[in-house]
């Protein structure tokens, strides 16, 4: 934590001494008639300033609430908002426990159906027995403030790599303090009126118990309703079969910078750079990695704001048209028909 921490007071030291220093370095370019060298270093100095101040303070303590609509072949019932959150990071820069409290807030004013959290809610790369005592009871009180969140079908968790290096088992307990329903190679029935559906939740990649698998958590679904599998990592979906109708996954955090003409310079993983962010459709085979909420390693975000997501699942809709159609058309059929006269 010390070298982001560090890193923001130097930012914040580049912001308020920056002006100054370019405005003295002006002023004697000025004096010494370098006109053209002048207002060329004033511009820069100026574009250079606001950009660092946007990336590195502003950015990421902003939250967008991303909507998305994904029409799965292999969805069935009526259409199903599930909130996503992931990659909060508490007690990173930008993240405290206040934080994750009014995104809460944001996400219940959404009124999703239901939520998954989607791992990483501890910030930094240390474990929890090398941290300050009040680093660590931030980090548990942050996990612990989801039980703020309030939809009809609850809120379901994975963990994260983040997680697996602090202590995935004391943020496992916060979880389930916190009411969210922990799936660690394991998948869940949901009930609803309209249609059940199932969560499969992979393990870390990174976790100390056993990696994800995705083959043995599926043959955990013993009926024929939809499967919505949740990871922190995009790399499983690599083995997800066609039978599920959304993988849902964070971890990239968008590329966290991502430049013009040059793209996302940094991928968190082997597959983060195929799927970095948004949605994907792999033959039928439908993907969605939100770019979720903190940061990692450096305390900056461009072009990639923080953000929690309500997604939409439901039937394509040339698909929804043709059942109408055969329904009716089986109505049709089986109606008795009168004889002419």
């Amino acid at each position: 934590m010390a070298g982001p921490g560090v890193v923001l007071v130097l930012a914040w030291i580049a912001a308020l001494a920056g002006p100054v220093l370019g405005f003295v370095l002006i002023r004697r370019l000025l004096r010494a008639r370098r006109i053209v060298l002048a207002w060329s270093l004033a511009g820069a100095t100026a574009v250079g300033w606001g950009l660092g101040v946007w990336a590195f303070m502003v950015e990421p303590a902003t939250l967008t609430v991303r909507h998305v609509t994904v029409e799965s072949e292999t969805w069935r019932g009526p259409p199903l908002r599930i909130g996503v959150i992931s990659d909060t990071h508490v007690a990173a820069p930008h993240t405290d426990v206040a934080r994750i409290r009014r995104l809460v807030g944001r996400m219940n004013a959404e009124r999703p159906d239901v939520v998954v959290l989607l791992g990483d809610y501890a910030g930094g790369h240390e474990p929890a027995a090398v941290r300050a005592a009040p680093e660590r009871s931030e980090i548990l009180r942050g996990v612990e403030a989801f039980r703020g969140l309030s939809s009809p079908l609850g809120t379901w968790g994975v963990l994260g790599n983040h997680d697996s290096w602090f202590d995935d088992a004391a943020v496992a307990a916060a979880l389930t303090r916190a009411g969210v329903e922990v799936l660690d190679n394991r998948a869940q029935r949901v009930a609803r009126p309209a249609g059940a559906f199932w969560f499969a939740g992979l393990a870390d990649m990174e976790s100390p118990r056993e990696p994800p698998r995705v083959a043995t958590t599926l043959r955990q679904v013993t009926d024929a309703a939809p499967v919505l599998v949740l990871t922190h990592w995009p790399d499983p979906f690599m083995e997800t079969p066609q039978t599920v109708a959304l993988t849902l996954a964070g971890h990239t955090h968008c590329g966290q910078v991502n430049l013009p003409v040059f793209g996302r310079l940094a991928h968190a993983s082997r597959m983060s750079e195929r799927w970095a962010c948004g949605l994907y459709d792999e033959g039928g085979r439908k993907l969605f990695v939100t770019g979720g909420v903190g940061v990692s390693i450096l305390p900056v975000r461009f072009r990639a704001p923080p953000e929690i997501v309500v997604l939409t699942l439901r039937e394509p809709v040339v698909s929804s048209t043709r059942s109408t159609r055969r329904a009716s058309r089986a109505i049709s059929a089986s109606s008795p028909t009168t004889p002419r006269s």
